[in-house]
């Protein structure tokens, strides 16, 4: 079974940079999607950005521009750069893994955007 550990979640301020990081723990990590989204109160879940095994990219239309997905084959990481985040960028942020009919999802972090 697949665990995703996240990690870099706190307060920042607007305008501030934030790297969150997703660990799993898998051998085949590199053969699959990986994708982090979030949730803010009272609303949805809601992908912030995906990565394939072959590298390409998707954004929200929200974070175009500000936030880059990246991974790590070789130590089986995902990562998420916010730069310039705003405070509608709230939420607790989660990694997830999808895959050969493999779906899992991380315990989430908090990302607080404020002043």
């Amino acid at each position: 079974q697949v665990q995703l550990v996240e990690s870099g979640g706190g307060l920042v301020q607007p305008g501030e940079s934030l790297r969150l990081s997703c660990a799993a723990s898998t051998r085949t990590f590199s053969f699959y999607i990986m994708g982090w989204y979030r949730q803010a109160p009272g609303k949805q879940r809601e992908l912030v950005a995906g990565i394939s095994s072959g590298g390409g990219k998707n954004y929200a239309d929200s974070v175009k521009g500000r936030f880059t997905i990246s991974r790590d084959n070789a130590k089986n990481t995902v990562n998420l750069q916010m730069n310039s985040p705003k405070p509608e960028d709230t939420a607790v942020y989660y990694c997830a893994v999808f895959g050969g009919g493999l779906e899992v999802w991380g315990q989430g972090t908090l990302v607080t955007v404020s002043s």
